[in-house]
């Protein structure tokens, strides 16, 4: 079993992720940054703030769902505000999470919600956004085999990836999330855009419950693509259980898919 984490950046560099995605076809796809379209509307959208101009495919969850049609697909909004289409015209968009599992596997249970704030249905707002995060227990049927697998987009803060109070207490709901699924026996994977760096205090909460974040793991310096331009190089983390500690890991940097690299472990 493969499970991917992506930042899928609003599916930004679309025609390198479709083919992408498409040739992986990974077992269990978690993505952040994933639009869906709750009106029909154009392919492309534009998002702009303060921070940000970004062109967005506008429905990239129905995109992704097409591209795995052996797939059951599970989205989870955060946010529901406007993006604009060629004529500067608004469009409805929501904002959040995708978790995409292989049409064979059992979702024997699975649990959704926010890790920072409450839906927010009038604008995306200022920082910090509302956060989801999903967790799903996994079965294989054949083998009674199963695996908890989570992942979460962690605050964005224009002021950097250092600690606050408000990230301690994201890891903190994360954990109890996470609890919901994973018994602390069966293996279990902990991904996404955490926006932290690697020595954040959150790892060694993390660590306290029994997951290992592999990226330090296995001394890896950059989650980052050329896309990125900034120096700063981690956002990207995934962390599991003992068992898992030797499992095939690898975090390409092509093809470019994203301003992030995918984190790849194979079960």
């Amino acid at each position: 079993m493969n499970i991917v984490s992506l930042n899928a950046w609003g599916g930004k560099v679309w025609e390198a992720l479709a083919p992408w995605g498409a040739a992986l076809s990974p077992d269990v796809l978690c993505l952040q940054e994933v639009t869906r379209a709750p009106v029909p509307s154009p392919d492309w959208l534009r998002y702009v703030d303060p921070y940000r101009d970004l062109a967005q495919r506008a429905d990239l969850f129905c995109d992704i769902s097409a591209l795995l049609p052996h797939h059951q697909a599970l989205f989870a909004p955060a946010t529901r505000g406007t993006l604009t289409d060629d004529a500067g015209a608004a469009v409805p968009s929501e904002h959040g999470l995708g978790m995409w599992v292989r049409r064979d596997l059992a979702v024997t249970q699975v649990a959704q919600d926010f890790i920072h704030g409450t839906y927010r249905s009038d604008g995306w707002g200022e920082e910090p956004v509302p956060r989801t995060m999903q967790v799903a227990r996994i079965a294989e049927p054949e083998t009674g085999r199963h695996v908890c697998v989570g992942h979460f987009h962690g605050l964005r803060d224009p002021a950097g990836k250092g600690d606050t109070p408000a990230r301690a207490a994201q890891t903190e709901r994360a954990i109890s999330l996470f609890r919901q699924v994973w018994d602390g026996q069966a293996p279990a994977v902990l991904a996404g855009d955490f926006n932290l760096l690697p020595g954040s205090a959150a790892f060694r909460r993390f660590k306290e419950v029994g997951l290992h974040d592999l990226i330090a793991h296995h001394g890896i310096t950059d989650t980052r693509t050329a896309l990125y331009e900034k120096p700063q190089r981690f956002a990207d983390y995934m962390l599991v259980s003992d068992d898992l500690l030797t499992a095939r890991f690898d975090v390409p940097g092509q093809p470019v898919v994203s301003d992030h690299r995918p984190l790849i472990l194979e079960v």
